[in-house]
């Protein structure tokens, strides 16, 4: 599959996340979508051939296309992020592969974070089962826009239209509970290819699309914060050249709202007014920019900004406070302490943290509030409250998934320890 190199790049870029429980067959799925949609190299499919000969197995395994890790293909399983990038005539992808173990939380949380959809598999033959529940519950706490339900192993249920159909509605009810709201469901064979890029003949009584229509087609402009004027700044523009002697831009992602010429803006924390002067693109100014675009904004007044404020509009402005209250994931051995400093990174501002207060513990499997229990250990989710050195302008997570998350740091090895998403 060839595509012209503007064509490429001007394509719409879907990020989805595979989720479900182990030997679900998230692997096995992704390397049918690979295979089936001709975007594997023929060097990756001899050398998959070759694998699958070495394990004994009579077909060729493309679970062996994503477990890329020696580890993971000696014992069959995922245990890190497996990224895959591949594209059709209408989209371009972005596939995290993400482990199906308890244990492994953070790396699904990891994965997921910046998904534009997530796919939960079920394995026919056992149905919702507590790590569903789990999956989906960590796809609705990070707000992720799109679920798509992917009964699998159904050659192995002989394609029943009752099986599917238990199992859409007990998934059904408990995503009532968490609030997914836009849910697809498809029944699907990885292993044999049934509706998975091509329509099974097996379930004639399934007529609403295969996995890869709906990747195509799931409508993701919407996913973005459009109310909400944000811009965080991540750079100041000096050229200082003879063309550009007096230019000052602020570069940044556009976070949330939509930013035109000539629109009245203020400037956070300083709360100085000014209004738009250009907007810049490479060599281009523009007449408007929008999420998630990266671009250049000068303005008409010099206002002292830096690295870490954050260029807004009148009518909707963010909070500012150094107290937040956070939905934390755990991502370090060494457990949560109350009271210890962290370094914390929200979007283009650095600043230090204390944590203040363990509010509870949620159990993932069944989201059950633990108010005893005060240890955060790896892989735990808990609500807690953090106190900043300095003020920090934020949204909540559910309202902008950019300006309302947040990154915890240890100061002294620099790992990340946790992942935050304010309430």
């Amino acid at each position: 599959m060839s595509f012209s190199k503007n064509g490429y790049l001007d394509m719409e870029l879907l990020r989805f996340t595979t989720a479900g429980s182990v030997d679900d067959g998230k692997s096995t799925l992704i390397g049918r979508l690979l295979y089936d949609s001709k975007s594997i190299f023929e060097d990756q499919l001899e050398a998959v051939k070759r694998a699958s000969i070495q394990k004994g197995n009579d077909y060729i395994n493309l679970a062996l296309l994503t477990d890329g890790l020696r580890s993971e293909r000696e014992q069959g399983i995922t245990i890190d992020v497996a990224y895959r990038y591949f594209a059709t005539p209408k989209r371009k992808f972005i596939i995290a592969d993400t482990p199906g173990h308890v244990q492994y939380t953070r790396n699904m949380v990891t994965g997921a974070s910046t998904a534009n959809a997530a796919i939960i598999l079920i394995d026919a033959r056992n149905g919702v089962i507590e790590q569903t529940h789990r999956h989906a519950f960590i796809a609705s706490l990070l707000q992720i826009p799109h679920i798509i339900v992917c009964i699998n192993k159904m050659d192995l249920v002989d394609f029943k239209q009752s099986v599917y159909d238990v199992i859409k509605k007990t998934f059904a009810d408990f995503a009532e509970i968490i609030d997914i709201k836009d849910i697809r469901y498809v029944p699907i064979s990885a292993l044999k290819g049934d509706n998975v890029v091509d329509e099974s003949k097996n379930m004639h009584w399934y007529n609403e699309g295969t996995l890869m229509s709906i990747l195509e087609t799931i409508p993701i402009e919407n996913d973005y914060n459009f109310v909400q004027t944000r811009f965080p700044v991540q750079y100041v523009i000096r050229p200082l050249t003879e063309d550009h002697h007096d230019y000052r831009g602020y570069a940044g992602r556009v976070a949330g709202g939509i930013f035109r010429k000539g629109d009245n803006v203020k400037i956070l924390p300083s709360g100085l007014p000014s209004k738009i002067k250009s907007i810049d693109l490479m060599e281009n100014e523009l007449e408007v920019a929008f999420p998630p675009m990266s671009v250049s904004i000068s303005l008409e007044d010099d206002i002292d900004i830096s690295r870490g404020d954050m260029i807004v509009k009148n009518d909707s402005l963010p909070t500012i406070s150094q107290d937040i209250e956070i939905t934390i994931c755990w991502m370090n051995q060494k457990p949560l302490v109350i009271g210890r400093k962290y370094n914390l990174m929200h979007t283009t501002k650095e600043v230090k943290c204390i944590i203040k207060e363990i509010l509870y513990k949620i159990n993932v499997n069944t989201l059950e509030k633990i108010i005893d229990e005060k240890e955060v250990g790896l892989n735990s989710i808990a609500r807690v409250m953090i106190k900043t050195t300095k003020p920090l302008i934020f949204d909540s997570y559910k309202s902008n998934r950019v300006t309302g998350s947040l990154i915890l740091i240890d100061e002294v090895t620099n790992e990340t320890v946790g992942v935050g998403m304010i309430v």
